[in-house]
C-alpha cells in the first residue's frame, strides 16, 4: 500500500540471494571491463532495491558507484532518467538497458546500448536519433518458453494410455478421450514444471545442468514465467471439462500433490520417493477416469512398485552426483551421501517386486480372458528383470540422467527392451 519502492525494500529484507549464482551476461560484463580498462567510470543504476544492487556490485567489483530503489523512490523509467540527469549533470552518459521502460533514459543519454533487445525495441531506440550499439541477439523468440514447458517430459503422460491398452479397448471414443487426457495432463504438468522452476531458482542456479533451464539462466524473465504457470492451468481446466468430474478430480489431486512436493515434501526422507511413485500412478488413474475403464488391482500394484523403483533411481543418481562432487548431502533433499547403498537397495527391491507382481498376474484368470497365449508374456518379466538391473548399474556408475525416464528414451538398449516388451505382448494377444 506504500508503493513499489517500499514493496521492493520489504522483499529485499526477506530475500536470501546468492549473488555468485545469479545468471550474469558475460558479454555485458566484458563490455564493462573494457570500458573501465579504457579509463571510463561505471555506475549501476537499477530499479532493484539498493540492498540487492549493492550485494551484486560487491560481488562483481565492476562499478564505481551504485544506486537503486530506496524504499521511497522507485528508480525506474522516467524517475531513473531524472536521477541520472541530476547525478551526472554535465557529463556524457552511455546507458545500457534491455527493456522498453529504458527508452526514457536512452532519450536523455548521449549513447544507447541495448542488451538482447527484440528487433522492435532496437528500432525504437535507433529512432531516438542518438549513437546506438546493440549487444547480444535480437530476442530469443519462443524457444525459452517452449523449453520451460519441458515437452520431453510429456512422455511420462503417455501412461494415460495404459488403461485403454491393458483393457484392449481400441475404439475411437476411448482413443479420443485418452488423447485429450494426454493433452490436459501435459499442460498441467508443464504448469507444475514452470512453478517448480520458480520455486527452485536458487537450487537450480547451483546445479551443473539445471542452471541452464530458462528461468535459472535468465533467458526467460521471471515475471513471464510467473504468468505462464496459471495460464497453462486454466487452459488445461477448460479442455478437461468434456472428460467429466472424475477426471478433473484426479487432475486436482495431481496438481495439489505436485504443489505439496515442490513446496515441502521433496525435502522429506522417503516420503518424496513415495509421492513420486504415486504421481506416476496417478497418470494411469487419470487415463481410467477419462475413459471410464476400471483399473485392476494388479495394474495398480505393479505401477506402485515399478515407479517407486524409478523414483529411488532418481534419488540414487542425485546422490552419486553428490559423491562425485564431494558433497555431504543432496542439495535441497533429505538425503546424505551415506544413504546411497540403502537408496540403491530400495530401487532394486521395488523393481524386482514389480516383476513379481507381473508374474503372479500372469497366472490369474484375468489374463486368460484377455490373451490367447499368456505364456508369451513371461518374456516381458525377463526383459524387465534385465532392464531394472541395468538401470541400477548405470546409476551406480554415474551414467544416469537426472530423470530415469528421460534417460530411457535416449538409451538404445532401453528402446530395444521396449520393442521386446511390445513384441511379447502382441504375441500373447495374437498368437
Amino acid at each position: 500500500m506504500k508503493g513499489r519502492a517500499r514493496l521492493k525494500e520489504e522483499l529485499a529484507a526477506l530475500a536470501d540471494i546468492d549473488t555468485a549464482a545469479l545468471p550474469y551476461n558475460e558479454e555485458v560484463l566484458a563490455y564493462i571491463r573494457r570500458w573501465r580498462d579504457a579509463g571510463g567510470r561505471t555506475a549501476l543504476v537499477t530499479a532493484s532495491d539498493r540492498r540487492i544492487a549493492t550485494a551484486i556490485a560487491d560481488h562483481l567489483g565492476l562499478f564505481d558507484e551504485v544506486h537503486g530503489s530506496d524504499g521511497s523512490n522507485n528508480l525506474k523509467g522516467v524517475a531513473k532518467a531524472a536521477f541520472i540527469a541530476r547525478q551526472f549533470s554535465g557529463q556524457s552518459v552511455t546507458y545500457m538497458g534491455d527493456a522498453p521502460v529504458d527508452l526514457a533514459v536512452w532519450k536523455e543519454a548521449g549513447r544507447a546500448v541495448t542488451v538482447n533487445a527484440p528487433a522492435r525495441l532496437r528500432q525504437r531506440v535507433e529512432a531516438l536519433g542518438g549513437d546506438t550499439e546493440h549487444l547480444g541477439a535480437a530476442g530469443s523468440g519462443l524457444r525459452p518458453y517452449i523449453k520451460a514447458l519441458r515437452p520431453h517430459q510429456w512422455l511420462k503422460n503417455a501412461l494415460v494410455f495404459v488403461p485403454m491398452l491393458a483393457a484392449q479397448r481400441l475404439d475411437w471414443t476411448a482413443l479420443w478421450q485418452t488423447l485429450l487426457a494426454f493433452v490436459v495432463f501435459s499442460l498441467v504438468a508443464s504448469s507444475v514444471y514452470v512453478l517448480n522452476d520458480l520455486l527452485d531458482l536458487s537450487a537450480d542456479r547451483s546445479h551443473p545442468r539445471k542452471r541452464n533451464r530458462p528461468l535459472a539462466s535468465g533467458s526467460l524473465p521471471i515475471a513471464r514465467g510467473s504468468l505462464m504457470a496459471p495460464v497453462l492451468l486454466l487452459v488445461a481446466l477448460a479442455l478437461a471439462l468434456p472428460l467429466g468430474i472424475k477426471f478433473i478430480a484426479v487432475m486436482a489431486v495431481y496438481y495439489a500433490s505436485t504443489l505439496a512436493y515442490s513446496l515441502y515434501l521433496k525435502r522429506q526422507l522417503i516420503i518424496d520417493i513415495c509421492l513420486l511413485a504415486g504421481l506416476y500412478t496417478l497418470r494411469i488413474v487419470a487415463g481410467g477416469a477419462a475413459t471410464a475403464i476400471p483399473l485392476s488391482v494388479w495394474l495398480l500394484a505393479f505401477s506402485i512398485f515399478f515407479f517407486f523403483s524409478l523414483a529411488a533411481l532418481k534419488r540414487q543418481a542425485e546422490l552419486v552426483d553428490g559423491v562425485a562432487a564431494g558433497k555431504v548431502t543432496a542439495h535441497g533433499r533429505g538425503y546424505h551421501v551415506g544413504d546411497l547403498p540403502i537408496v540403491a537397495s530400495m530401487a532394486i527391491a521395488a523393481g524386482y517386486l514389480s516383476v513379481l507382481v507381473m508374474a503372479l498376474y500372469l497366472n490369474s484368470p484375468a489374463v486368460r480372458e484377455l490373451y490367447h497365449r499368456p505364456a508369451a508374456l513371461w518374456g516381458t518379466c525377463l526383459v524387465l528383470l534385465y532392464w531394472i538391473s541395468r538401470m541400477v548399474m548405470k546409476t551406480h556408475r554415474g551414467k544416469m540422467h537426472d530423470d530415469p525416464v528421460v534417460f530411457a528414451v535416449t538409451d538404445n538398449v532401453s528402446r530395444f527392451c521396449l520393442i521386446l516388451v511390445f513384441a511379447f505382448t502382441v504375441a500373447g494377444v495374437r498368437l
